[in-house]
């Protein structure tokens, strides 16, 4: 199978429109003027998933200050994202895509190394769009633990 397409700074960010917890459809478009952190996770409710989301969730007023809005998007079903939400108290959209389009769109899924073996999945990713849709920055193979403290510091906030 050929290598996912990467996406890189200064490119467009691919449009979406997903599920979210509730049913309710949250697009990219719906973030035009502010920036947007978009991050790719495997699994709600599992443990490196957790750690991030709730990283997230913590560093949330800091990055909202700093005019950022987060979201994260998962292949998980919206009934799944919602209990993972309630369990995690978590207050930003997190988004269902099931059949992995705007991952694959994102190049957040494909081949990735697991314990030693190859193996297709999700590649956990995070992203900061700008204002006009253009990614501002893209990272690949992100740790669960930690990554929000450095997005942050590369950020500055």
């Amino acid at each position: 199978m050929p290598p996912t397409p990467r996406l890189a700074v200064g490119d467009e960010a691919p449009a979406f429109s997903l599920p979210d917890a509730d049913g309710n459809t949250v697009s990219l478009g719906d973030f035009t003027g502010r920036k947007l952190v978009v991050y790719f996770y495997p699994a709600a409710s599992t443990p490196g998933c957790t750690k991030q989301a709730c990283d997230f969730r913590d560093s949330l007023a800091e990055l909202n200050e700093a005019g950022l809005d987060v979201v994260g998007i998962s292949p998980d079903k919206p009934e799944k994202l919602a209990k993972f939400r309630d369990a995690e108290g978590l207050t930003f959209p997190l988004l269902s895509d099931p059949d992995r389009t705007v991952l694959t769109a994102w190049g957040a899924f494909g081949e990735k190394s697991m314990y030693g073996k190859t193996v297709q999945g999700v590649i956990r990713s995070t992203f900061v769009v700008d204002e006009k849709g253009k990614i501002e920055v893209a990272q690949y193979n992100v740790k669960a633990t930690g990554h929000v403290a450095k997005l942050r510091r590369d950020l500055a906030v």
